[in-house]
């Protein structure tokens, strides 16, 4: 795929992974758009990276969702490039009942059905250009989850699924499907915790991941399996029980 003269929306784009992706398109020549749900950061952002554009949306709600396609529908019409990165990940003991799953952000509608939801929004407008593509980001979590956060991984896994067979559906189009998989990442993403200060994880840097993807995109690589997110990947197809019990020594 061409990297450079695109005009790409990047959800979640104003930390972390998004931001990375923003800064990375914006360095090879593209317009970039991104979205986020808080005003702050978007503003924080733009001060940061300029050249793009910015959106504030919930991407939890569906009427946000919508006001954020008709936004792009009229503002940047030659969009062909979607990018479905923004996530929630929040631990959740289910033994503690629904009051814990219930308080904190949405993890189902943010990760799973805000991609399925803009990808089918945005599909019909990007089969009509020369080339297009949608990019989902998934988990190595999508491959061998972790109890712990049971919700996140199963939305990941599904969001897996959904860019293979969406991929599948696509094909003979110009829109090409590519489907991210990041390790632990050194983002904000845990801040959608139950507990206030959200959880840590260290892990690699965004930059990394944002490298990796230009990359793999040139390439027409179409699950981009990123650092230790590869052997998760190829382990949990080999020997799924065995990695899974790995993960989650606990």
């Amino acid at each position: 795929m061409e990297t450079s003269g695109n005009t790409v929306l990047v959800t979640g784009g104003a930390t972390g992974i998004g931001f990375a992706l923003a800064q990375a398109f914006v360095s090879s020549g593209n317009r970039v758009l991104i979205c986020g749900r808080r005003t702050a950061k978007l503003e924080e952002a733009q001060r940061r990276l300029p050249q793009i554009q910015v959106r504030q949306c919930d991407l939890a709600d569906q009427t946000g969702r919508q006001s954020l396609v008709n936004w792009v529908k009229d503002h940047y019409p030659e969009i062909n490039v979607l990018v479905n990165n923004a996530g929630i990940q929040r631990a959740v003991d289910l033994r503690q009942g629904p009051a814990e799953l219930l308080r904190g952000e949405d993890e189902i509608q943010v990760n799973l059905v805000a991609p399925i939801h803009l990808s089918a929004c945005f599909a019909p407008i990007l089969m009509q250009r020369k080339e297009a593509a949608i990019i989902n980001v998934s988990s190595g979590l999508a491959f061998v989850p972790i109890a712990a956060m049971p919700v996140y991984c199963a939305t990941k896994a599904a969001v897996h699924s959904f860019s293979v067979s969406l991929r599948h559906q696509l094909r003979g189009t110009p829109v090409k499907v590519f489907e991210v998989v990041p390790p632990a990442v050194d983002s904000e993403l845990g801040m959608g915790s139950t507990r206030p200060e959200g959880q840590t994880h260290g892990g690699i840097p965004p930059s990394e991941v944002a490298a990796e993807t230009m990359r793999a995109l040139k390439d027409d690589e179409y699950e981009i399996a990123v650092g230790r997110a590869k052997s998760l990947a190829e382990g949990s197809r080999q020997d799924f029980e065995k990695r899974f019990q790995q993960m989650n020594r606990w």
